[in-house]
C-alpha cells in the first residue's frame, strides 16, 4: 500500500486519455437557527484524569459556526476549551452558565447529569 493513498471512489485507471478525475463535492450542512437547535448540556469526568469537562452538544449546522459558538462560551466562563468531532468542551463545570447564555440567545438547551 502507498502512503499516498488517495479515495477516488474505486477509480483505479482509465485507458481514456481525456479522462480527468472530479472530486466529489462537499456540501456542509446549513446551520438551523438557534431556536430550532436543541443543545445538551453534559458533565463529563471520564477519561480525563477526574478533571470536569462541559460538554455541548446536538448543534446541527456547519463546523464554522458551531467554533463561533464554541469561542463565545469559552470566553463567556473565562476558561479553556475545545470543539472536537461536533462538540463543544469546556474546562470545568460551567453547565449553569452556559444553560443560560444559551437560553439567552436563544437555544433551546437542556442540563443533564454527567456520564
Amino acid at each position: 500500500m502507498s502512503k499516498h493513498k488517495r479515495d477516488r471512489n474505486g477509480v483505479v485507471y482509465s485507458t481514456n486519455p481525456e479522462y480527468v478525475f472530479r472530486e466529489p463535492t462537499r456540501s456542509e450542512p446549513s446551520t438551523l437557527p438557534p431556536s430550532r437547535q436543541k443543545l445538551t448540556i453534559w458533565l463529563d469526568r471520564k477519561h480525563r484524569g477526574g478533571k470536569e469537562v462541559t460538554l455541548v452538544r446536538g448543534f446541527v449546522g456547519s463546523d464554522e459556526d458551531l467554533t463561533s459558538l464554541g469561542k463565545n462560551l469559552k470566553s463567556k466562563c473565562g476558561t479553556g476549551g475545545s470543539v472536537k468531532d461536533g462538540e463543544i468542551l469546556i474546562q470545568g463545570n460551567h453547565r449553569e452558565k452556559i444553560l443560560k447564555y444559551l437560553t439567552e440567545a436563544g437555544y433551546t438547551a437542556s442540563k443533564l447529569a454527567g456520564g
